[in-house]
């Protein structure tokens, strides 16, 4: 079935850091728009004369007609610096919502993985309703090259103090001085955190090469391929 295309309209925007910004949009001529938390949207628009569309993780839960995103500014990128420019009121032809990066089983232990802006589908797969609440196991592995880009630190950190069995690690590969957290990529924590284990699902959300490593070495060690659930950002 073909997706509509809408006009979403921007809302608010803030910053979450050094070209970090947040995105709140709404489609002025629905009342709800239902999503899955995981999935994303598609913008399209015409920058420098060419047609661009580019796909973005859905950083909140369904709320109303809105929904919302978050990235990092690619000075050089095609669609990034247009959005970055884009004010309160204006518009973006937008379809959606797509994708099955979504949570399998509220029963089964998971981790989550994610460098970047790839925590972003995780923000509302971890608070939608009745998922930690159901005491399973669940732990989220969070890398970034720096400390100002640990995005929602603040709100996975009171997720981690509400529920018991919800741990939060994040990791910096460029600690700075004086840095008391964890430093380094994410894979050497998430094999700390597996174990010889099988019998866990691990979701695995960024960049290409990143992603790609953790599946291979995932298979490797012998889980499922329904165990391991992927999106790639490039």
């Amino acid at each position: 079935m073909a997706l509509i295309e809408r006009q979403a309209r921007l809302v608010e925007i803030f910053d979450l850091g050094p070209g970090i910004r947040h995105f709140r949009f709404e489609f002025p001529d629905v009342e709800n728009f239902e999503f899955i938390p995981g999935q994303w949207v598609s913008m399209t628009e015409t920058v420098d004369g060419k047609k661009v569309t580019r796909a973005y993780s859905i950083a909140s839960l369904p709320h109303a007609n809105q929904f919302e995103i978050c990235l990092n500014k690619v000075e050089d990128g095609m669609f990034t610096p247009y959005l970055f420019s884009l004010k309160p009121g204006d518009s973006v032809p937008t379809k959606g919502p797509v994708g099955s990066f979504t949570l399998r089983a509220k029963d089964r232990e998971a981790i989550f993985v994610a460098t970047g802006t790839g925590v972003v589908p995780y923000r509302p797969m971890l608070a939608q309703a009745g998922y930690l609440e159901q005491g399973s196991p669940t732990t989220l592995i969070f890398g970034a090259r720096y400390a100002e880009g640990l995005m929602f630190r603040d709100e996975f950190e009171v997720l981690a103090q509400r529920h018991s069995n919800f741990k939060f690690l994040p990791t910096v590969t460029r600690p700075p001085e004086g840095w008391a957290g964890r430093s380094g990529r994410v894979q050497p924590l998430l094999w700390d955190v597996l174990g010889e284990r099988t019998d866990v699902d691990v979701y695995v959300c960024g960049l290409k090469e990143m992603v790609e490593n953790v599946r291979d070495e995932l298979k490797a060690r012998g889980l499922d391929r329904k165990q391991i659930i992927v999106e790639k950002y490039d």
